[in-house]
């Protein structure tokens, strides 16, 4: 499988590596424009993600703004199997709940991360057996 964690907060950032590493293939970005580069590189390689991990608030673009913009891709491009996206965020207000839904994201789990939660959603996804 191949993730990509899209996460501002380097110690985020490293715990959600340690749990996903042992699932495959990671790549790491810092913001959401190092996101939409690493998602618009992969589909040019052919490698396109399986998995995205993607936070809310991060600076100079919201992972509502990543989403909307991989979604408007996906679309152009008539892409068959869209990327799983599990919005990973410290935000559990219903607004923010509803956008990433509205957005198409597959999931929403709320920091702090634990393993065993997330772990369960990407089986639940289909994406592993965990």
């Amino acid at each position: 499988m191949k993730i990509l964690i899209v996460e501002d907060d380097p110690a985020s950032r490293r715990l959600m590596l340690a749990y996903l590493e042992p699932l495959g293939r990671c790549t790491e970005a810092a913001d959401g424009h190092e996101a939409l580069s690493a998602f618009t590189w992969a589909h040019e390689l052919g490698e396109p993600f399986d998995l995205i991990c993607l936070d809310i608030m991060m600076p100079s673009m919201t992972g509502h703004e990543v989403l909307k913009t991989i979604r408007h891709f996906e679309e152009e491009r008539d892409i068959d199997s869209p990327v799983k996206v599990i919005m990973t965020t410290a935000l559990k207000d219903r607004d923010n709940v509803m956008a990433a839904f509205c957005n198409q994201c597959e999931a929403y789990l709320v920091k702090p991360l634990e393993r065993e939660k997330l772990l369960e959603q990407i089986q639940t996804l289909g994406l592993t057996s965990a």
